[in-house]
């Protein structure tokens, strides 16, 4: 692991996206933005488990450093008939950025509704998943 022992606390903010193509059989039977499953709220559903994984991603990701985290917030869209689109904001007051915690609950909250809506149709894609926005940091970034 890198040693941040030197570096200053600063307010640090990561800003993640990914989209999915669900397709119209999919999108078809949303109702209030969420689907209910045999699982459960698909969308609820991906919100927890991408909270969640922000949480543990110093333990899925070799040598990231476990970090507390002051907030996650994790929005998802319906962009269209076909698409979603899933937003993961990380903040924390620390030595070290928290763009690899944005990128895991993004792509867990993607998986977990890939997961949930699979017994409707398998012609889902993970599209795309970046980094939209990296702050607080010496290379801040902003996409």
């Amino acid at each position: 692991m890198v040693n941040v022992g030197d570096k200053k606390i600063t307010k640090r903010i990561a800003i993640a996206k990914a989209e999915m193509f669900l397709g119209a059989a999919i999108i078809s039977v949303f109702n209030n933005n969420d689907l209910i499953t045999k699982k459960g709220p698909v969308f609820q559903t991906a919100i927890i488990a991408g909270i969640q994984a922000v949480k543990k991603t110093s333990e899925l990701i070799p040598m990231c450093h476990p970090l507390i985290i002051n907030g996650v917030e994790i929005n998802i869209d319906i962009l269209n008939d076909t698409e979603i689109e899933i937003i993961c904001k990380v903040e924390i007051d620390g030595k070290t950025g928290v763009e690899m915690e944005a990128l895991t609950g993004v792509s867990t909250a993607a998986l977990t509704v890939y997961d949930m809506c699979k017994s409707i149709s398998q012609k889902m894609i993970i599209k795309e998943i970046k980094l939209l926005e990296k702050t607080g940091g010496k290379s801040d970034i902003k996409n």
